[in-house]
């Protein structure tokens, strides 16, 4: 008999609820403002990612908060009355501090429940790398791994995802502080697309200042190239996440499926949620994958 526990995450995953249910990943929700006014980041539900976008090119004020520990307890509590385990994993502690607020709650909860076994685990991902780390998670669970073991697998293997993202649109890098005013002015004006990655510790790294969109593309692309399992030969999923821009994402898809005739399936397109796409803006591409371990 299968042992019986609940693998979750937080919205952050930027995957659909369908795609959710459809793996058996439990999740909790993310908060954001939009012209003060507050919503849950609800997975669409709320707002498409269409109009959400759109209001922040039109110059709506946005922001954002975490989860709070008694929010967490609420939500962990439901599962741990009903006799089951919990495996919860975060949004990267490098962006985010929500990490911590998971980690407070199941500590308070686990002096109720001392019969329980509550684990968090920091992604160090974020958006649909967060969400690539989910499935694989969800499909290790299937093949009968016990919590204890799909913990320790998340911890040894976190680092491998890898994550590639530009930006067209460098407002929202610049007015959260992830890209100076003066880089952002002067990228800005020479048509740069800035290159980033996500860092062994889980923060949003620019790595590369690239003049034109084409170039760019071909760039993260060829970094897959070099950085995946069995190079060419990669063979598990591939997802792209993205925010109001699906022509760039397709050709960023296109280009992949070209290198990578061995993937599994079509490379998959997703929307960038409201949290994580709060402080990109339209504009953002970004490319998710298993590969050699981050170490910067």
């Amino acid at each position: 008999m299968k042992e019986k526990y609940i693998l979750s995450c937080c919205s952050t995953v930027d995957l659909t609820e369908e795609q959710l249910k459809e793996i058996d990943v439990e999740h909790i929700c993310f908060h954001y403002e939009l012209d003060g006014k507050t919503y849950l980041d609800d997975l669409g539900k709320s707002m498409s990612a269409d109009e959400f976008y759109q209001r922040m090119a039109d110059g709506a004020d946005t922001k954002t908060s975490q989860i709070a520990p008694e929010e967490f307890k609420t939500y962990f509590r439901r599962y741990l009355e009903a006799g089951r385990d919990i495996l919860h994993v975060t949004l990267s502690s490098g962006i985010s501090g929500v990490y911590n607020s998971a980690q407070m709650a199941a500590e308070e909860l686990a002096e109720e429940y001392p019969e329980r076994k509550i684990y968090i685990a920091d992604s160090l991902a974020a958006s649909s790398g967060y969400g690539l780390l989910m499935i694989k998670l969800s499909e290790l669970r299937a093949s009968g791994m016990t919590v204890d073991q799909l913990r320790d697998w998340a911890e040894q293997n976190k680092k491998r995802l890898r994550h590639w993202f530009f930006s067209t649109d460098l407002t929202f890098f610049i007015k959260g502080g992830r890209i100076s005013k003066t880089a952002g002015l002067f990228g800005t004006a020479l048509n740069i697309c800035p290159l980033m990655d996500v860092s062994c510790e889980g923060k949003m790294i620019p790595r590369f200042n690239i003049r034109t969109k084409k170039k760019v593309i071909r760039e993260m692309v060829k970094k897959m190239e070099e950085q995946a399992d069995h190079r060419e030969s990669y063979s598990d999923r591939v997802f792209i996440s993205h925010s109001a821009c699906m022509e760039d994402a397709r050709a960023v898809a296109d280009l992949v499926e070209t290198k990578f005739p061995k993937i599994n399936g079509k490379v998959q397109i997703n929307n960038i949620g409201t949290t994580i796409g709060a402080h990109t803006g339209p504009g953002t591409v970004a490319l998710f994958f298993w590969g050699d371990e981050r170490i910067d």
